[in-house]
């Protein structure tokens, strides 16, 4: 597609230096301590493109690519009636990223990490075409960035827990140029995390960056961006279920964008995210009123990540405590941590599906939980305004609709990996 590369400059939240984007800027190495860096867009003002098979980058304004990639999808926002009426509530807005053809939402990976996949991969430029993308996963962002660099010819090397392999499921069979690496069975997210960040040490080899992405967290924002187009403003609460939290604090940056827009309110919706028990090491934190997170045993924290029913939420190492994270997104907000168990988020799916006929994904569940727990506690009332993400769906329809092909590992390591061993089974695989 012809585009024209967004224009924006890059500012540091700990100090508020404003400076240039070197290509694939992820900190301000001026900075001495951890903080994010945000996008600030030429453009103040966001005008959504008509055209629909643009998919995200109708929001282009806001997204600090330089190209657009092929076969791209969007985030859906609806008004609610029937899950509404059942909970109480008068304006409930689901914003839906899955599959669900009715409601024009084609997310072939069912998850709403296709759009970090999507923006991400759009901001590689021509200096970065030969590196290899290097991208870390508990299983639906390895699906969705091994969709969207399957699909676009981009060099990509996965590294997954060998447990979770069974989220790597696609429509078709992948382009070679996308690689699997898995810690062994028994490992977690962050025993992932540990084999990427050893593979970026390598020449030839790209960190994606996570949260510190700037394109991963505006490409998660677009949820925050369909429901406030769609609404006219901005909610008065924003519920989605975290791992890392970096959807959130996307959500949380780009309200404020819409507050400097200044068609769309003044209002900041409160984030009000939730995780799966007994896997709670942000819950805990913000319990404690704790920027720092608390200690987590690592034998102890596979063992809650082993149990809870939505994986995808277990991250060790989220971006909560540095300047920008979701303590401070929080705090700002007005936001709240809510725990929820297996059982409330099971009954929670199996109510979504009856109410709006569509399945939904564990960690959607979770946060149409946390929406229940809000509305008994009083914490919400039946006129405000809601924003419910559902992170993802519709996968059980598609997979009876679609033939499926599984991404096999190309190697599989121990937890207690050495670089060597890295290095080599690289250098024979690549």
């Amino acid at each position: 597609m012809n585009f024209t590369p967004t224009k924006y400059q890059l500012q540091t939240v700990a100090t508020g230096r404003v400076f240039d984007d070197q290509g694939w800027t992820l900190d301000d190495k001026e900075c001495a301590s951890p903080s994010m860096v945000r996008p600030i867009y030429e453009k103040k003002q966001l005008h959504v493109k008509e055209d629909k098979d643009l998919g995200l980058y109708r929001y282009a304004d806001w997204l600090p690519i330089k190209t657009m990639l092929s076969n791209p999808s969007e985030p859906i926002t609806y008004k609610s009636e029937k899950l509404a009426k059942r909970l109480g509530l008068n304006n409930l807005y689901i914003t839906f990223n899955g599959w669900w053809p009715e409601r024009n939402a084609r997310m072939t990976t069912c998850s709403f990490k296709e759009m970090e996949a999507y923006s991400v991969c759009a901001r590689l430029g021509e200096e970065l075409k030969d590196q290899v993308l290097v991208v870390a996963s508990a299983g639906n962002t390895a699906r969705a960035f091994a969709k969207v660099c399957s699909d676009n010819g981009i060099k990509l090397l996965l590294c997954v827990p060998q447990d979770n392999i069974n989220a790597l499921w696609f429509d078709k069979p992948l382009n070679p140029c996308v690689k699997l690496i898995t810690t062994e069975s028994g490992s977690d997210y962050f025993d992932a995390i540990n084999l990427s960040n050893v593979v970026c040490e390598m020449k030839g080899y790209l960190a994606e960056g996570g949260a510190k992405n700037i394109a991963r967290r505006d490409g998660m924002s677009t949820t925050m961006m369909s429901a406030t187009t769609f609404i006219g403003r901005t909610p008065d609460f924003y519920f989605q279920a975290v791992g890392s939290g970096t959807g959130a604090i996307a959500a949380w940056e780009v309200n404020l964008r819409f507050i400097g827009d200044g068609r769309f309110g003044t209002n900041k919706a409160r984030l009000m995210v939730s995780q799966n028990k007994p896997f709670v090491p942000m819950y805990d934190a913000w319990r404690a009123d704790s920027r720092p997170m608390l200690p987590y045993d690592a034998d102890q924290a596979r063992k809650d990540a082993a149990e809870i029913c939505a994986p995808v939420l277990s991250n060790r190492k989220p971006p909560y405590s540095l300047a920008g994270g979701l303590y401070d997104a929080l705090k700002d907000t007005n936001g709240d941590i809510l725990a929820v168990s297996n059982a409330e988020a099971n009954a929670a799916k199996a109510l979504f599906e009856e109410t709006e006929g569509i399945d939904i994904y564990h960690a959607a569940a979770v946060a149409m939980a946390s929406l229940q727990q809000a509305i008994e506690k009083g914490m919400v009332k039946a006129d405000d305004v809601i924003m419910l993400n559902i992170t993802g769906g519709g996968e059980k329809r598609f997979q009876a609709e679609h033939e499926l092909h599984y991404l096999k590992p190309n190697h599989i390591f121990k937890i207690d990996f050495t670089k060597e061993e890295v290095e080599r089974v690289l250098a024979e695989m690549m």
